[in-house]
């Protein structure tokens, strides 16, 4: 039971293992479909884009917070012997009394004049109104009231301050920051659009580059079997020294190129690992011919994101325009506020508690021509937007056009291309036999054959400009 038990956790391990190594290993033979989604699920490029996005989203919910108004939460304590702050900590407990005014010294006062009277109400009214008696009562300095006792005072208090109406300052804020939001997500799918693009073009320059290898080590062979020819000619006293060197540096430059296309194709390897921020050892070729693309300029016009961030410019210009023309109309605000003060924190909260509330109303008369100017000046950035947009409009249809011909005109030069390296190939073919019947000579030979990858050169270069056209204008429409 033990080894059964023994048994099934090694099974668990070995495939939580082998799961490990499924995600840290090489993709290999790996699809363009697959790529794209992996690139859209990993590139590093995007995620920082899907920051960006998801910031400008949360923008709109701190634009609409506005609108709620403001709920504050105050806890004070303090501790004072100052006559003014203790006075005003009692008054606002509620709990002042004229006792704290100094009331039982003046009274100490008008008691020895009643003293003084022996109770004759006459006489207390003359002792009174005596001028002396009155300075001696109203020079009397309170102790209480100037040098109290140090008093505690713990304040209480919720504030909420709210907008009525901002002459729809805060709505067209709320308008900018979603056009802001939906920008961000524009700038997210040109990121995914330019990642796409850099994934496709890398594996058309792979699948471009393996078929050219495998052209030149055609080529390669072809001269290989040339030069053991050219050695038995020379044996024979039909070939000299100079024709097996011809032959020989020939097949040297053939070998650079072929050193170079696997250089090529290794860092291209790297640059797709980069877009996919994982390991690629192989990939799924893509044909090179049956490419093509058949968007019409409308798709194009309707589809590109640089024209909706354009357009998406143009509203939020005109907001600020709505933001600017706020200056001109009155503000309006209400708060109300709640608390209760003591000697000791919440004591008594109900029986000393106090509000307040109130409506307030701004309305700016005159600041220099301030407003008036700044409305001017978003005016006409609005009226510069939309020149813009519609420039825009006209440099992609201008773009898209010459990029169609461009294709056009490579379209052409592939199928001429394709025939003159058939003919170059047929030529080649025909001077190694006749070399070989000694009817021409290996300069003949070296030449047909360096005119031969000429032509392969120009096709491969030709169809890879073809191929990145194409793709522009998928990154145009997409």
């Amino acid at each position: 039971m033990k080894y059964r038990y023994l048994w099934s956790i090694l099974l668990l391990f070995s495939f939580v293992y082998a799961d490990d190594i499924n995600d840290t290993a090489p993709y290999a033979n790996l699809p363009l479909k697959k790529a794209l989604r992996l690139a859209n699920q990993q590139n590093l490029e995007i995620d920082i884009a899907e920051f960006d996005r998801k910031i400008a989203k949360l923008g709109v919910k701190v634009a609409n917070g506005y609108n709620f108004g403001k709920l504050d939460a105050t806890i004070m304590g303090l501790r004072s012997n100052d006559a003014g702050n203790v006075f005003g900590f009692k008054l606002q407990s509620r709990e002042a009394t004229f006792g704290d005014f100094g009331f039982d010294e003046f009274l100490g006062g008008v008691g020895q004049a009643l003293q003084m009277s022996g109770g004759n109400f006459n006489a207390f009214s003359n002792i009174m109104q005596d001028p002396n008696m009155g300075k001696q009562l109203l020079s009397t300095v309170p102790k209480n009231l100037n040098n109290p006792d140090a008093r505690n005072h713990f304040d209480v208090k919720l504030m909420y301050a709210i907008p009525i109406y901002t002459g729809n300052k805060l709505s067209s804020y709320k308008k900018i920051a979603q056009n802001m939001a939906k920008m961000a997500r524009l700038d997210k799918q040109k990121v995914e659009a330019q990642k796409s693009f850099e994934v496709r073009k890398t594996y058309y320059d792979i699948s471009l580059l393996d078929k050219f290898e495998k052209d030149l080590s055609t080529i390669k062979n072809n001269i290989e079997h040339l030069k053991y020819a050219t050695i038995e000619f020379k044996k024979e006293g039909y070939a000299k020294n100079t024709d097996l060197l011809e032959v020989e540096s020939k097949l040297s430059n053939v070998e650079r190129m072929l050193f170079q296309a696997r250089a090529n194709r290794e860092l291209s390897y790297d640059f797709l690992s980069f877009l996919l921020d994982h390991e690629v050892k192989s990939i799924k070729h893509v044909s090179l011919d049956t490419f093509d693309c058949q968007i019409p300029l409308k798709n194009v016009l309707k589809r590109n994101r640089d024209i909706k961030k354009a357009e998406l410019g143009l509203k939020i210009q005109s907001k600020m325009v709505d933001v600017s023309s706020a200056s001109f109309k009155p503000e309006v605000g209400a708060f109300v506020e709640y608390g209760s003060s003591d000697n000791t924190f919440l004591g008594d909260f109900k029986d000393h508690d106090r509000y307040t509330f109130g409506v307030q109303a701004k309305l700016n008369v005159f600041n220099g021509g301030v407003d008036a100017n700044k409305l001017e000046q978003e005016k006409l950035k609005r009226l510069k937007v939309k020149r813009q947009v519609e420039l825009a409009k006209k440099g992609i249809a201008l773009k898209y056009k010459k990029i169609t011909t461009e294709i056009a005109n490579a379209d052409k030069q592939v199928q001429s291309l394709k025939k003159e390296l058939e003919l170059a190939q047929e030529i080649y073919t025909n001077y190694q036999e006749r070399y070989k019947e000694g009817l021409a000579s290996i300069n003949d030979v070296v030449i047909k054959q360096s005119l031969q990858i000429e032509k392969l050169l120009n096709l491969l270069k030709t169809q890879n400009v073809r191929n990145q056209k194409i793709l522009e204008v998928y990154r145009l429409a997409y």
